[in-house]
């Protein structure tokens, strides 16, 4: 069985690999990446590196002949990509490949978060497309707060305006491991997992992380989200990307990344990681 991953040198593929060479040969594992040249430590450590860019759909077919089991790693542009997984999937289907899994977000199709309508779209065209599929429906990756960290450590505040909302987060190696566990045994075949951490943390929560974690104190600052569009303009963003920050604190707020399924710990046969043991591991990387 050959197993490819997609997005391989980026943040979770590269971690997804990482799990699957505890329990794969190496050479039955295929890196789909942009870079050869960033795709150096797999290659060494006997991983096939093919290249193909999720907007070159001849590239992607060739990459992709010869493989059993694939993981699309949702795209980092956002805006492309709709027609950029739809290029991976017909990709896929004209090479052979005979199942998909993908990393969509969770309760993607009933959920009003902003970052949504893409992932919804994307599932679609995976179970039109005819191929077996498992979806694999992350919540929050914790990381996600390792620049609040290195924020509060200079101002001694988190600044969010994310009320009293919670945030069900787990790390990327949480939902890697998720991932691998699919791709490396039976009977995921047509299943959606909604994945999520075992504990829905508060911004007070997350500010006395962050105390412990850098040595001050840390207090949560609650804002409106047009007040917080000013904070981030003023610290040298665009208007665009801090309302996109704003607005997904206010999907926060409304507690659509608070839900606890249960089914991440479930299936990766353990706890999630806890958000000090998480934001603590980030830091120090």
């Amino acid at each position: 069985m050959t197993i490819a991953v997609t997005g391989a040198t980026g943040q979770l593929g590269r971690l997804v690999l990482d799990e699957l060479l505890t329990s794969q040969e190496p050479d039955s594992l295929v890196a789909i990446v942009r870079d050869a040249a960033k795709a150096g430590e797999l290659a060494a450590r006997g991983v096939q590196v093919r290249v193909a860019d999720y907007s070159d759909p001849a590239a992607l077919e060739v990459a992709l002949r010869g493989i059993d089991k694939l993981l699309l790693v949702s795209g980092s542009e956002v805006g492309s990509r709709v027609a950029q997984h739809g290029n991976v999937i017909d990709a896929a289907k004209a090479a052979g490949v005979g199942f998909i899994a993908y990393t969509s977000v969770l309760a993607a199709d009933t959920t009003e978060l902003i970052l949504a309508p893409e992932h919804k779209a994307t599932e679609e065209l995976i179970r039109a497309s005819g191929l077996d599929n498992t979806i694999l429906r992350n919540g929050w990756y914790t990381e996600n707060y390792a620049q609040t960290v290195e924020t509060a450590k200079q101002t001694g505040a988190v600044v969010a305006a994310a009320g009293d909302g919670r945030v069900a987060s787990a790390t990327r190696a949480d939902y890697a491991a998720a991932a691998a566990a699919v791709l490396s045994s039976a009977g995921h075949e047509g299943r959606t997992y909604e994945l999520s951490g075992d504990y829905a943390w508060d911004f007070k929560e997350l500010a006395t992380a962050i105390t412990r974690i850098v040595g001050r104190e840390v207090v949560y600052q609650p804002v409106s989200a047009p007040e917080l569009v000013k904070v981030l303009t003023a610290a040298g963003l665009d208007e665009g990307t801090a309302g996109f920050l704003a607005a997904l604190d206010t999907d926060t707020e409304a507690g659509l990344l608070a839900t606890v399924t249960g089914e991440l710990s479930r299936l990766i046969g353990r706890p999630t990681t806890p958000l000090l043991q998480a934001l603590t591991s980030a830091a120090a990387s």
